[in-house]
């Protein structure tokens, strides 16, 4: 990818943030706290959307050079943009999944916001496609054409256990620093998630988001669903139970 192009993908991501924190903004503007879960609803659909139209165009700078560096540093600076843009929101179903198991939200209010998710993914996925089918730059169209990405590039068995062992470690880190100052967690945060893309980036993609998953790689679960729900969607809510165990029954033992 040229660098011209590169501006552009840059471009296109911070459009989709825009339009997500204007529909985010309308929403609270329009929907008051009298009506709780289509305004819950609303919000957490518009940040999964944004954090999946973005990472679907970022996927396609992976080849930018300096490689990996541009990426990962790309990884970082989004990722802290979330955290900044989208506090509130959880935008993951296993950290909707660690809310429901600590008893933060009632099970009825979790599957909300799973909901959510899984809606502001497949419209990201529509949205990205939209764009991509304009064939403004050469990389768009050949993802079109692309398909299926593959993105499991080591046996499902291993795929499986990187997936489980990202989202334990990454839910269990969040819990760890929910008492740490919100701008300083949103740092910490990006670099956990841009140290988990560069470990696993190259064998799974190191997603840890079912919902995530979903809009990057629609088309894998349509051709291999089982296979590919193992992986992104067991494998990570798998992981969250581990720490909701470890949390709840072993470490007060321990401590």
């Amino acid at each position: 990818m040229v660098l011209d192009e590169t501006w552009i993908s840059l471009l296109l991501m911070a459009a989709a943030m825009m339009l997500a924190g204007g529909c985010r903004k309308l929403t609270r503007r329009l929907m008051h706290t009298r009506r709780p879960r289509p305004r819950t609803f609303l919000l957490e659909m518009f940040a999964t959307f944004q954090i999946c139209a973005c990472t679907n165009e970022l996927r396609l700078l992976a080849n930018v050079q300096p490689k990996p560096h541009v990426a990962l540093t790309l990884t970082y600076v989004f990722t802290v943009l979330h955290g900044l843009t989208l506090t509130g929101s959880t935008c993951n179903p296993c950290g909707t999944l660690q809310q429901i198991l600590d008893s933060g939200v009632s099970v009825k209010q979790g599957g909300l916001k799973i909901g959510a998710q899984f809606t502001g993914a497949v419209l990201a996925r529509i949205y990205v496609h939209r764009i991509w089918s304009m064939g403004i730059i050469q990389v768009h169209s050949e993802a079109l054409a692309e398909g299926c990405s593959n993105p499991i590039q080591t046996t499902e068995t291993q795929a499986f256990c990187i997936e489980l062992l990202f989202s334990t470690a990454f839910q269990l880190t969040i819990l760890q620093i929910e008492s740490v100052k919100p701008r300083l967690r949103v740092h910490l945060i990006a670099l956990l998630i841009t140290m988990l893309v560069y470990g696993g980036g190259n064998l799974t993609g190191a997603i840890f988001n079912p919902a995530l998953a979903f809009s990057l790689h629609a088309s894998c679960f349509r051709n291999k669903f089982w296979d590919y729900s193992l992986v992104y969607w067991m494998a990570p809510s798998l992981g969250t139970v581990l720490v909701a165990i470890v949390r709840g029954e072993i470490l007060p033992l321990i401590l």
